[in-house]
């Protein structure tokens, strides 16, 4: 994970964001001018949106968004490593500290252990602790919509077994024991599950749903 982000697009500049204790600062910088915005991270909605090549954050108070990151801009991993820390940040995740480097994995999974809206309680199989749910069929075409921006956006190795999992659900929507395979891999990711669900709407709906 990561406190800073630049981006960099031909024609329109650079775009700098900073993540400093409970702001956030944004710059732009053209050939002619240079912008600069403090935000309150406590002004933001921790789930941003997607519009067109962009990924906007809004305020949910006044429903307009208040900036926006280039997608995947300057790559996938620093990008969705930001992405990461910004939304923990804003939902009251560890982000005291006050340089950009990339904290260790063990300071990144206990920000994720406190913020319940990035990984949600877990999904276990024994018959002891397994979730008691009244399984509804899933909507197999919000499903593929989710399948199809994780496979755009997320091409890593370490999601094709979600991908796979979410493929079975699809073509099984009433199968509960599809739904719970779904779970059980998109617990495993761990760290990156904000990923995840930064580019599938409809899993945080099925995830908010069934965790409680």
């Amino acid at each position: 994970m990561t406190n800073k982000l630049v981006q960099k697009q031909f024609l329109k500049g650079k775009r700098e964001f900073v993540i400093i204790d409970e702001m956030i600062t944004v710059t732009k910088k053209s050939l002619f001018k240079e912008e600069k915005l403090s935000v309150d991270l406590s002004m933001l909605d921790p789930e941003p949106v997607i519009k067109g090549s962009e990924l906007a954050f809004y305020n949910p108070h006044k429903g307009h968004s208040v900036f926006k990151l280039l997608l995947n801009k300057p790559n996938k991993e620093e990008f969705n490593s930001f992405v990461d820390t910004l939304k923990q940040s804003i939902s009251g995740g560890d982000h005291s500290t006050t340089n950009v480097e990339a904290v260790s994995a063990e300071t990144a999974q206990a920000a994720l252990d406190r913020n319940m809206h990035e990984e949600p309680p877990a999904f276990v199989d024994s018959d002891e602790n397994r979730i008691n749910i009244s399984f509804e069929p899933v909507n197999v075409e919000r499903l593929e919509d989710d399948i199809n921006m994780i496979k755009t956006y997320l091409d890593d190795d370490r999601y094709k077994p979600l991908i796979d999992a979410l493929e079975t659900l699809k073509a099984e929507p009433h199968n509960e024991a599809a739904f719970q395979k779904v779970m059980g891999v998109f617990n495993d990711l761990g760290i990156y599950q904000g990923s995840v669900l930064t580019y599938s709407p409809y899993l945080i709906v099925l995830v908010s749903k069934y965790s409680k």
